[in-house]
């Protein structure tokens, strides 16, 4: 099969005809790249996705991590495929030349990631929590902490993880248990349980530092008392070697549907007493600080939902063109030959379901990334805070449309294969699996549609909303040159009117106390809003291939019609189906609300 991973001609064309990666390097963070660096960058993690992460996904999923004396221990191909990762430099891509990195564009990093994440979800993940717990340190931890614990993680001898979720809390962070207690020498003794913890146990690295959100004695209560530490397996010597094991012990492993060759522990802190901590930042500001993390996570998972999606729908396309069975209708002679099941109307609609789902969310996943460039890269401060309004307003859907939209997609590239689909000697039904946990990681459809509506669309003045709709006309307007697109911009421009006065209703109701009943049907608006979104995306798309078409390279004319059909579809079959979500949140309907306990 030719492309397994992502298709390099739409990436390219995500690249360098959407979102303009060369452009960046006018700025001077990235003056020292160009075309050629970023394709080198992408084809070295084309060839290591491809040669060391993919030729044991399956054997990943097949062989879970084991418990053994109290060590989680994984497959062998692990370890290879990760050193392979850190010595190209991807765990630093984004980081500065003088601080060990590449100093790619965020753009860049993560349009390399989007391979490995198609490749092996479940091997990618350990350094995938690594760079945002690195992260984290950075923004938050004192010089020493930077020294201890941060170097070590940029050198790949050290890796990381979150460590959030407690037994009896799940989601409602609000109500954890694990306690520090300060101890004499400035540091803190920690007590509780995390569950659920991704690469919590392995021995990939030297060592493994937890960020873990705990309660101090006099933490008022709820999330203004959360405070955040670092908790190492090994403590530091101070000429920086290993020292002892910390009272951090391994409990268990969970055993999961999808993502089964990622460690998934139950983590036990000071079962002994002597479980040592370090406070990251001011007390009781755990939450903000974690929430840097969280974000990073939300459109890591998001992204990671595109690619199980990309490869699902790849391999189907491809299964598609090979497999033949049966006839098109109006030819019924038993003496034809079968026709590849491509030529089948229903598999070309699936097929193009898929591509729609995959090719709008990767080109949103991306567009996030450079938005995070413009936050730190703009020009001025006030236009580096809009980037930042916009990606804050936009990270809901960038994590749980992918995850709804892109698992749709694997359902189908399923039902394509037919029988094949659901068995285990092919792989659909493992990124399936995998992509399954995506709606759950890092916040619910529920919490992130919560996030969305209760909070997000009013911030600072309802500012980041004020400008997606400025951007989605800006698009509209430079798609009425083009009257092939006519028909494909006027559905979504009913759509964003309608949900402009949905909008407005509901904050209005919120600002009356109307809290439960406005929230109530917040899962409707997060479709909604996400599709109207993805439909803005795939207008810029459209333009964008009208735009390429116009220059007459027939080796693209294929890819440029592929393009203006995916819209096609998008536009005049999904986007218009939205209204009936918003005709059920304009009239408040109660049928969910309403329903009580002992109904059921």
């Amino acid at each position: 099969m030719s492309e397994t991973l992502l298709s390099s001609r739409n990436l390219a064309f995500e690249l360098y005809e959407v979102l303009d990666a060369e452009g960046l390097t006018q700025r001077e963070r990235f003056a020292e790249h160009n075309r050629e660096t970023f394709d080198a960058a992408l084809g070295t993690a084309r060839s290591i996705a491809e040669k060391f992460f993919a030729p044991h996904n399956r054997k990943g999923d097949e062989n879970e991590p084991r418990y053994e004396d109290g060590q989680a221990i994984l497959i062998p191909e692990v370890k290879p495929a990760v050193d392979a990762f850190l010595e190209a430099g991807f765990l630093n891509a984004a980081r500065s030349f003088e601080a060990g990195g590449m100093q790619l564009p965020t753009l860049l990093s993560q349009a390399c990631f989007a391979h490995f994440q198609a490749a092996n979800a479940a091997s990618t993940s350990y350094p995938f929590l690594t760079m945002g717990a690195a992260n984290l340190i950075e923004s938050f931890g004192t010089d020493e902490q930077k020294q201890r614990f941060l170097q070590p993680m940029i050198d790949g001898r050290f890796f990381g993880t979150m460590a959030l979720t407690e037994p009896h809390a799940g989601s409602s962070l609000a109500d954890i248990r694990t306690r520090a207690e300060p101890a004499a020498d400035g540091t803190y003794r920690l007590k509780g349980n995390k569950i659920f913890i991704s690469g919590g146990d392995h021995s990939l690295s030297e060592n493994i530092v937890h960020m873990v959100l705990a309660k101090l004695p006099d933490a008022p209560a709820g999330v203004k008392g959360i405070s955040l530490f670092i908790v190492p397996k090994f403590l530091i010597n101070d000429d920086g070697s290993l020292g002892r094991r910390n009272d951090v012990l391994l409990a268990g492993l969970f055993h999961k549907m999808g993502w089964r060759g990622t460690t998934s522990t139950a983590l036990n802190f000071g079962d002994n007493g002597d479980c040592v901590g370090y406070l990251v930042g001011k007390p009781h500001h755990g939450l903000s600080y974690m929430f840097q993390m969280m974000n990073e996570a939300r459109i890591g998972v998001g992204m990671g939902a595109v690619m199980l999606g990309y490869a699902g729908y790849l391999y189907s396309l491809e299964y598609a063109r090979e497999r033949p069975q049966g006839r098109l209708p109006d030819s019924k002679d038993p003496h034809t030959a079968p026709v590849s099941i491509i030529q089948h109307a229903d598999v070309r609609r699936m097929l193009l379901t898929q591509k729609a789902y995959v090719e709008g969310a990767f080109d949103l996943g991306l567009y996030a990334a450079r938005l995070f460039d413009d936050t730190t890269t703009l020009a001025s401060e006030d236009q580096r805070k809009q980037a930042h309004e916009l990606l804050d307003l936009l990270t809901p859907i960038v994590k749980s449309w992918p995850s709804e939209f892109c698992l749709k997609a694997n359902e189908l590239a399923i039902q394509i294969l037919g029988g094949h689909g659901y068995t285990r000697e092919y792989p659909v039904e493992q990124y399936y699996r995998d992509n399954r946990l995506n709606p759950i990681h890092e916040g619910t459809h529920g919490i992130q549609s919560l996030d969305l509506l209760g909070r997000k669309l009013a911030q600072n003045g309802g500012a980041g909303l004020k400008q997606l709709i400025r951007l989605i006309a800006d698009t509209s307007e430079r798609a009425q040159a083009h009257d092939a697109l006519t028909a494909l911009r006027q559905p979504l421009e009913k759509l964003v009117a309608r949900l402009q006065g949905v909008t407005i209703g509901l904050l209005t109701d919120l600002a009356q106390g109307k809290v439960t009943s406005s929230l109530a049907n917040s899962a409707l608006y997060l479709k909604a809003f996400g599709h109207t979104v993805i439909g803005w995306r795939w207008l810029e798309q459209a333009v964008r291939a009208q735009e390429g078409l116009a220059k007459g390279n027939a080796a693209d004319v294929g890819f440029y019609k592929g393009k203006l059909q995916a819209a096609r579809y998008f536009l005049t079959w999904e986007v218009p189906a939205c209204h009936h979500e918003l005709a059920l949140l304009e009239a408040r309907d109660d049928t969910c609300l309403g329903m009580q306990d002992e109904w059921f």
